[in-house]
């Protein structure tokens, strides 16, 4: 199984080495990038917009390669997060081997990496993205021995020229193929391009969302990946977004994970699935039921979900994608395969083994247990997401569930096991607390949990100030109401937004 894990591998340097991206040393890249003729690298980081910056190497020579990937580059600090004064604005980018990747665009070979932020004093930026989610993973380990995994579901909108053939029907999309999918091999090319990049996915298929205007299209996609740690849920989240832009730009044509396109179609939404590891085995399940950590995980999510929609929910648009009726949260509250709710508790493959065998009825079809599957999924988030500080809010949110007296009590109170959007429940709706209704209200929530996002350190108080005055500076408070019935407003709204993080 491991040498398979190797082989099949889509990252040419696991491949090379015959070793995984875990393992990877110094010397290791060296031997890869002079074996392989790699004249170029490129160094990347995530700013405090959320995207992915560049600094672009050429290889001179072997001492040149060995100081860049020992001691890392400068960099202006002040022009990556806006709360870093320009006049002690110096910090140092110092890759971190395990992302190394092949650059799958690169007109030359180039060796990409991601990197971490150091302070002048040598010690990782407290601010930066990549540290505050470690701090928070590390946070949940040192104090309940629990690792977090996630992986996100990537919702996107390809906008495109119109075309009479093979005509998509208007929020029918859900698993189309092509041609009536006319952008399938973009998606297929683009996962091939994540896989090489590391990243670890699940599957690809078109979505729901199909949009057709009188010289446009706007088809929906999805690519779903696999649990992994959050520190690399979030790097692979940000690499696919990448790539999925480059090839956008390769092909001509928008790529846009704005929550919102047009007002009455699908959104886009980034639903992130987690579940709890301890000594290397998911902790969801206790015999064939989901466990109280499992429950007490998700009374975290729901206490703290108003606040965490200031990670995961950062624009005014966002709030134009969580209304009924979209399958898409408004209310508080959870559920088993329940899309109407905020977390869901998807299916789990528990005590169905013998599927396979009914369907293949010639042979014996032995089915590995699947018993570590089982995720719960936190629907509100969105492309907008800061998804560093998304995934460090959930673990942060995880913790305090699992160290809540109550947990237990407000998950059986906060369960439905109906479509909560149907106007016979409506009397089930009115009782349950809701989501933020604006960037506005969300930062009011941050404000006053920001304790708990503070606690050990994990998130900076410079970091929670700036992302209230951002919310604040949106002054959205009343979107319904300034927008209803104004489809042109709208249009300039959503095309402020268009390519959020």
């Amino acid at each position: 199984m491991a040498d398979s894990q190797i082989s099949m591998n889509p990252n040419k340097i696991v491949q090379y080495l015959k070793k995984p991206a875990r393992e990877f040393a110094k010397q290791d890249l060296i031997k890869f990038i002079e074996d392989n003729n790699i004249g170029s690298i490129n160094f990347r980081y995530v700013a405090g917009d959320g995207r992915l910056k560049t600094l672009n190497f050429v290889i001179n020579n072997k001492l040149q390669l060995d100081q860049l990937l020992s001691a890392g580059e400068r960099v202006d600090g002040s022009s990556l997060f806006s709360y870093i004064d320009a006049a002690s604005s110096d910090l140092y980018v110092i890759p971190r081997y395990k992302t190394a990747y092949v650059n799958p665009f690169a007109t030359i070979p180039t060796v990409d990496i991601l990197c971490s932020y150091y302070t002048k004093e040598g010690v990782p930026l407290p601010s930066a993205p990549e540290n505050i989610i470690r701090k928070a993973h590390d946070s949940l380990y040192d104090g309940l021995g629990l690792n977090l995994e996630a992986m996100g579901e990537l919702e996107y909108y390809v906008l495109h020229n119109r075309q009479d053939s093979y005509p998509a029907m208007a929020q029918k999309g859900y698993h189309e193929s092509a041609p009536f999918c006319k952008w399938e091999m973009l998606r297929y090319e683009a996962m091939q391009a994540i896989a090489q990049a590391g990243g670890n996915i699940k599957y690809g298929h078109s979505e729901v969302g199909h949009i057709s205007r009188e010289d446009q299209e706007i088809e929906q996609n999805e690519i779903e990946f696999i649990p992994v740690a959050i520190e690399d849920a979030a790097d692979q989240i940000v690499i696919a977004k990448w790539v999925l832009r480059m090839i956008g730009y390769k092909y001509g044509v928008n790529i846009s994970f704005a929550p919102k396109i047009v007002v009455g179609h699908a959104g886009s939404g980034l639903h992130i699935h987690t579940r709890l590891i301890k000594a290397g085995k998911n902790v969801m399940v206790e015999g064939n039921a989901l466990s109280d950590l499992a429950k007490r995980n998700i009374a975290g999510y729901l206490s703290l979900a108003p606040s965490l929609t200031a990670f995961g929910n950062t624009v005014p648009i966002s709030y134009l994608r969580l209304v009924p009726h979209q399958e898409a949260p408004t209310n508080i509250c959870w559920g088993d395969r329940n899309r109407s709710v905020l977390v869901r508790v998807p299916l789990g493959w528990l005590n169905v083994n013998n599927m396979i065998n009914d369907a293949n009825p010639v042979g014996d079809n032995e089915t590995p247990e699947f018993t570590d599957s089982q995720t719960i999924e936190f629907r509100c988030p969105d492309g907008s997401a800061n998804i560093h500080l998304l995934l460090a809010g959930l673990a942060v949110a995880a913790r305090q569930g699992l160290e809540m007296e109550d947990a237990l009590e407000l998950a059986r109170k906060l369960y439905v096991d109906v479509n909560i959007f149907h106007a016979e429940h409506k009397n089930i709706c009115d009782k349950l607390p809701q989501l933020p209704t604006s960037c506005c209200e969300s930062a009011d929530c941050l404000a006053e949990d920001r304790k708990i996002y503070e606690r050990d350190g994990v998130f900076p108080a410079v970091v929670i100030d700036g992302l209230i005055e951002t919310l604040k500076s949106y002054n959205d408070s009343d979107l319904s109401e300034k927008y209803y019935g104004k489809a042109d407003e709208i249009i300039k709204l959503v095309g402020e937004h268009f390519h959020c993080a």
